[in-house]
């Protein structure tokens, strides 16, 4: 039997930044169209003064193959946790106690976001790269797809503190990196193969029924009218290494919470035009999804209480950012879900 695992939560450490602060938008709102995120809108973890937090052990039981396929899984925002991201593996029985891929020909799709906020962002990237290989010589596939902080860390790296017209100001990515949980490790391990990998990401696929993305926004739309029209844009735009254009595509990319409330018709519409028959998103951690974003005083019993992945908007969206960086869970759940 699975024993209980431990979170690290701290109150967010202020970052500095240069110039006068942005406004930013309230967590229990959508952010308006002119949305820039040169300030943080959600927590920043860095590790030290910890709290710790005992996060009881969620139960799933085995999927089943689809069409000779192996069963299907999805991993919520990671954030540089390596150590609780092996460990949900090997509770799903994905990976063995040497973190190595003992799934055979199951399928896994991460949803973005590797880095960033945690201690070892590269470190994720690597052990993802290191099981897909693992995975496709096993017969299955471990995948994933482009989340707001690969975008980021992308412009970070390549745009540095060149100046970019935000829309509400001049804003750079190196500046939005770190007000965002960017460590300076990461930056520092960071290598070509690493920027190749990211920039060559999915932004959206369909899988059994389930359109698996990254952000809870219905800004994909903007990029195309079927799946592969979006993929091929975003590539696109990374290709050509504009600054304004990759700022833009970011910005879009940080959007939030269009499924929550009267959000349905929003996933409805996402499926009407990419198909499958529900969305399956991460980026938006549930707390703030369900208004339950605990106290800043650190205190243990403040912390969010997350047992599994979230069903909403009458049944149509699953958040499975489950809240790693703010005492929450790192999920990785089987789909379909049980419902």
């Amino acid at each position: 039997m699975r024993t209980a695992t431990l979170r690290d939560f701290r109150v967010p450490a202020y970052v500095q930044q240069a110039g006068p602060p942005a406004a930013t938008a309230p967590v229990d709102e959508e952010p308006p169209d002119g949305y820039t995120p040169t300030q943080r809108d959600l927590p920043v973890i860095n590790r030290g003064d910890t709290v710790q937090v005992t996060v009881a052990p969620e139960e799933t039981a085995p999927r089943p193959a689809t069409e000779g396929l192996g069963p299907l899984y999805a991993v919520g925002d990671v954030h540089g946790y390596l150590d609780e991201l092996l460990a949900a593996l090997q509770a799903q029985g994905l990976v063995d106690a040497d973190g190595t891929w003992s799934a055979g020909n199951a399928r896994v799709w991460f949803l973005g976001d590797f880095t960033d906020r945690g201690p070892d962002g590269i470190g994720v990237i690597e052990l993802v790269m290191r099981l897909s290989a693992e995975a496709a010589a096993a017969g299955g596939y471990c995948k994933a797809l482009m989340g707001n902080h690969e975008l980021l860390l992308l412009g970070a790296k390549r745009f540095g503190d060149t100046p970019i017209d935000s829309g509400a100001g001049t804003a750079t990515f190196q500046a939005a990196w770190l007000l965002n949980g960017g460590q300076k490790t990461d930056m520092e391990r960071l290598e070509d193969h690493h920027l190749q990998w990211m920039s060559r990401l999915d932004a959206i696929v369909e899988e059994d029924g389930h359109l698996l993305l990254h952000s809870d926004t219905t800004a994909y739309l903007d990029y195309g009218d079927s799946i592969e029209a979006v993929n091929d844009t975003v590539h696109s735009i990374l290709t050509r290494n504009d600054a304004d254009e990759c700022w833009d595509l970011f910005r879009k990319f940080t959007k939030r919470f269009a499924f929550r409330d009267e959000g349905a018709s929003a996933a409805r519409e996402l499926l009407g035009v990419y198909g499958g028959r529900r969305v399956v998103h991460g980026h938006s951690p549930i707390p703030y999804l369900l208004g339950e974003s605990g106290s800043e005083d650190g205190s243990p019993d403040s912390g969010p209480q997350i047992d599994g992945p979230h069903v909403y908007a009458d049944g149509l969206a699953v958040a499975l950012d489950g809240g790693v960086t703010m005492a929450g869970k790192l999920l990785v759940s089987g789909l379909p879900l049980a419902d």
